[in-house]
């Protein structure tokens, strides 16, 4: 037999701190799928309306810039 004790008093109870860090994984969890849930709802719901793009002018396609390749206008 050794000299040492193994009762619950002689370590310290990490049930709070366990308890802290369950809690504060559950909520950076909750944070992100929060906030990929309202990307993807912006997503869906932003409908910008047509505009009209440069690439159908000369000017645009000499200058090298890029655009729809077709126009839903």
């Amino acid at each position: 037999m050794t000299g040492r004790s193994t009762s619950s008093q002689s370590r310290p109870d990490t049930r709070p701190w366990r308890l802290a860090a369950i809690m504060l994984s559950a909520l950076i969890v909750a944070v992100f799928v929060g906030a990929n849930a309202h990307l993807i709802y912006v997503a869906f719901a932003s409908r910008p309306d047509c505009v009209a793009h440069d690439r159908a002018t000369g000017e645009a396609r000499d200058a090298g810039s890029f655009g729809a390749a077709q126009s839903s206008c």
